[in-house]
């Protein structure tokens, strides 16, 4: 599995803004956990992979947002650690309580974060 650090150089290679190429894996990582919750049954197996990758990704947007030279302003940044923060308290509650039901909020965190990345939300 490659992780989320990997594609995002990967992606990066390519000639995109860095807010293009993060909303590109924060849709990724959405897509992926989507696709476990549209089939639970067939998909439930591959829950743990794409919780992997969604928090690896998270997990980069933590160490960056929370940097001293990060340019956004503070409340930006405030507000992307808690989104990083509740990411992870619910992914370490799905690995305890695997159900379908709270992937819904992940999936939309990813989605608006990727839209307002692009200036759509």
């Amino acid at each position: 599995m490659q992780s989320a650090a990997q594609a995002y150089r990967a992606v990066a290679k390519q000639v995109a803004s860095p807010r293009d190429l993060e909303a590109d894996l924060l849709l990724k990582a959405a897509s992926k956990l989507q696709a476990v919750q549209d089939s639970w049954e067939n998909g439930k197996p591959k829950l743990n992979d794409a919780l992997l990758y969604n928090r690896k990704l998270w997990t980069h947007f933590m160490a960056t947002i929370t940097e001293p030279k990060n340019p956004l302003p503070v409340e930006i940044r405030q507000n992307v650690a808690n989104l990083g923060l509740f990411t992870f308290q619910q992914t370490f509650s799905l690995l305890a309580n695997p159900r379908p039901e709270p992937l819904s909020s992940l999936i939309g965190i990813n989605r608006q974060l990727a839209a307002g990345l692009r200036g759509g939300a």
